[in-house]
Parts: C-alpha cells; structure tokens; sequence
C-alpha cells in the first residue's frame, strides 16, 4: 500500500450511494445526489491509505473543466499527467479534469457540508493553475466508473469552469503539456489517449 503521509480524505459509503441509485459513467441530475452526499450527517474523513483499497467507501473528487469561449470558439484545457501526480494508475493519460481530494484543512463552518467541499475545490484550483482573470464555477454533473480499481473508489464531481481568457499555467509538475483545444481534437487524435474520466465528460460535453 502506498504511504500517503497520514493524509485524510472526505468520503461517503458506499452503500449510501447505493440507496440513492448507482449509476455507470455521467449524471446530470445534481439535485438529488449532492444535499446527501455533502449532508455532515452523512460524509467524514478517512484515511487515504485505507480508502484506496476500500471499495465499500467513495472518495468525492471534483473533477472541474475548465473552458473558454473567445474569438476561437469554444475551447477546453487539457494536459498530461505527469509521474510525480499522486495517482500512478492514471500516469501518460490526457485529462480535461483538475481536481483532487477534500482535507480537513478546507473544513468551514458548516464543518462537512457544501461550503467545506467548495473551499476544497478552490484550494485544489490554486494550488493547481495559476489563472489569470476571472472564473465561474458551476457544478453540472456526478461521474461513476466502477470498471476499474480507480473508479471504484472514486466518485467525480463535475465542475464546468468558464474562464475570462486562456491565460492559464500549471503550478504542478504532475500537469505536462497544459494547452486548450476543441472538442473536435478530443473527440479524434487525443480520443485514445484520454482517461476513462475524460472520456465520460468528453462524450456527452455539450449536455454539462
């Protein structure tokens, strides 16, 4: 088992998940997932060495696109995860999601509700990218893939980013090759080389 450091990360069980109905690859219907999911009643930290092998829980990932629509139309950013990314299942694949785990230092006043997850999701945004100029941030849909080791401990957040422009930098060496590119190009050259999570969001990307 890989040493994660001692570090903590926000979960739920699976078999609450279960009970408000599993599904394979994207939902878009938010409403009915998220007050469960980020109910405090209902979620809590555990150990990430642990939670990796654990099937019986889901660790809630934001997984934000991030996308620009100027004089080019409409583009969206992706990259290469490098080797020193924390998940080596996921090395040498292309992704269009930035994200990561919630820790206990993004806990707020709500302690594990929905404020909690969104500092979770901005601290992982800065920590990530550096951008310039302004962005919205809109949570569109929920990402299952109990196909493989890594989806079945993960569950996604879908997050769509709309930037102000596309001034935008890695902060990370884990992100290689950082660049925006159409739909069209995702949907062709880099189709193969994508993640199964990019996959997902790629294939239904005008519904999100």
């Amino acid at each position: 088992m890989k040493d994660y450091k001692g570090e903590e990360i926000l979960v739920v069980t699976r078999a609450l998940f279960d009970s408000l109905g599993d599904f394979q690859g994207i939902n878009t219907d938010v409403d009915h997932y998220l007050p469960s999911l980020l109910n405090p009643e209902n979620n809590f930290f555990m150990d990430r060495g642990a939670a990796e092998d654990d099937p019986s829980h889901k660790q809630l990932i934001p997984y934000c696109i991030f996308r620009v629509k100027d004089e080019n139309g409409t583009r969206y950013l992706h990259y290469t995860r490098g080797k020193s990314g924390g998940e080596s299942r996921l090395h040498a694949q292309v992704s269009i999601g930035i994200g990561g785990h919630i820790n206990p230092v993004d806990t707020r006043e709500d302690h594990l509700g929905r404020k909690t997850y969104m500092a979770g999701v901005e601290r992982e945004i800065d920590e990530e990218l550096n951008i310039v100029g302004g962005h919205t941030n809109k949570i569109v849909a929920l990402l299952n893939d109990d196909s493989n080791p890594v989806g079945q401990v993960h569950l996604g957040v879908v997050h769509m980013i709309d930037l102000e422009n596309d001034n935008t930098a890695a902060n990370e060496d884990s992100i290689a090759n950082l660049a925006f590119t159409t739909l069209e190009e995702l949907r062709g050259d880099l189709y193969d080389r994508l993640e199964t999570w990019t996959r997902c969001c790629v294939d239904v990307i005008e519904e999100l």
